[in-house]
């Protein structure tokens, strides 16, 4: 008698499972089979048939509205209406902005420019085109727009950098890139500058601590 309960239970429930199942797989099935545009499906309810509808004009994804002409394009406006290569910089260039931009530039340029410079990269040594060097008449007389704009966009055999390189770290190449350049024709009053700063900087403590605690860290 309880065997015979127990497979009632057990049909029971059976049937009640199998009952259920049907409406479930039919709702997951109605999910997944519902109206919708596949992608590139064509359609009939637009007149140039395609599903996906192009951005209205003048559409900008949040946090990609770029302004900032001098920032974003390397330019500047000096009369209304006219533009001109920046003779300045965005932001202001820090010893911090520096270092990064010496990192970046090993990174990106020195391949083909040289650690130095000169043109005379890795690549460059291994076959490639010889690539310009930063230390010409030419381009000592750049303004820093230039060397922005052509590693946004790209010049000759180079390619744009823009995907690679974000934009403040375009601006800290560029930065770096005429602190290379005035390393190399450096002026008497550019020495004595440096000089001067040097002079003008706090005394190492550790290098002049005093006899007693000298021994400390051995």
């Amino acid at each position: 008698m309880k065997r015979s309960k127990s497979l009632l239970l057990l049909v029971g429930a059976g049937l009640l499972l199998s009952g259920g199942c049907k409406p479930l797989f039919d709702i997951r099935k109605a999910m997944y089979d519902q109206e919708k545009y596949e992608p590139l499906e064509a359609t009939d309810f637009f007149g140039d048939r395609r599903s996906a509808r192009p951005l209205i004009e003048g559409t900008v994804a949040q946090g990609q509205l770029k302004l900032d002409d001098h920032l974003y394009l390397g330019i500047e406006e000096v009369e209304p209406g006219e533009f001109t290569q920046a003779k300045s910089y965005p932001f202001e260039i820090t010893a911090d902005d520096l270092a990064r931009g010496k990192e970046r530039f090993e990174i990106y340029c020195s391949v083909c420019h040289g650690l130095s410079g000169n043109g005379n990269g890795m690549v460059v040594r291994r076959g490639y085109k010889w690539a310009p060097s930063f230390h010409s008449e030419k381009l000592r007389g750049m303004p820093p727009g230039y060397f922005f704009g052509v590693i946004s966009n790209g010049y000759g055999d180079m390619q744009s950098y823009a995907h690679q390189v974000p934009v403040e770290d375009r601006w800290r190449i560029t930065a770096y890139i005429q602190t290379l350049q005035r390393s190399q024709f450096a002026t008497e009053q550019d020495l004595a500058a440096v000089e001067e700063a040097q002079a003008a900087a706090p005394a190492d403590e550790e290098t002049h601590a005093s006899p007693e605690h000298a021994d400390e860290h051995h």
